[in-house]
């Protein structure tokens, strides 16, 4: 289970980040000059941090969910205080190591799956003979596309 590592930061929400907004988005199609629609400011800790006390950023090491749009070096941002549901990708403990994958509960087989999204990878059956948690829910994920 060594695909994925991450390194766990506190969210820390002292600043206010003041960046120029788009509101009302950018079109992928006909270029327009977004400078027209400059209306507001966004602070992106109000945007990305619900839970200051259960929010924490992430750095990922690996590739299990490149697939997902997932990648190495990304940064996700967990929430500890929300229930994981169904294709939500979560932080788990399982025997002894943290993972990021995709929740799957499987009623009907008593068990439930942490999906990878990358084919060299399987996916990992948790069983109640597993030593077994979720630590977290991933709400968003912040990648570098230029560096």
């Amino acid at each position: 289970m060594e695909d994925i590592k991450l390194h766990i930061y506190s969210a820390d929400t002292s600043t206010i980040i003041d960046l120029s907004f788009v509101d009302g988005g950018i079109k992928a199609g006909f270029p327009s000059p977004a400078q027209d629609y400059l209306t507001d400011s966004i602070d992106l800790n109000k945007e990305l941090i619900r839970r200051k006390e259960t929010t924490f950023l992430a750095r990922v090491s690996g590739s299990s969910l490149v697939e997902a749009g997932i990648c190495d070096g990304d940064i996700v941002v967990i929430d500890k205080s929300l229930e994981a549901k169904n294709g939500d990708f979560v932080v788990a403990f399982i025997d002894g190591e943290f993972t990021l994958k995709e929740f799957q509960l499987d009623e009907a087989n008593n068990c439930a799956w942490l999906i990878p999204h990358n084919k060299d990878f399987e996916p990992i059956k948790v069983t109640a003979e597993n030593e077994f948690m979720i630590w977290g829910v991933l709400t968003y994920t912040i990648k570098q596309l230029r560096k």
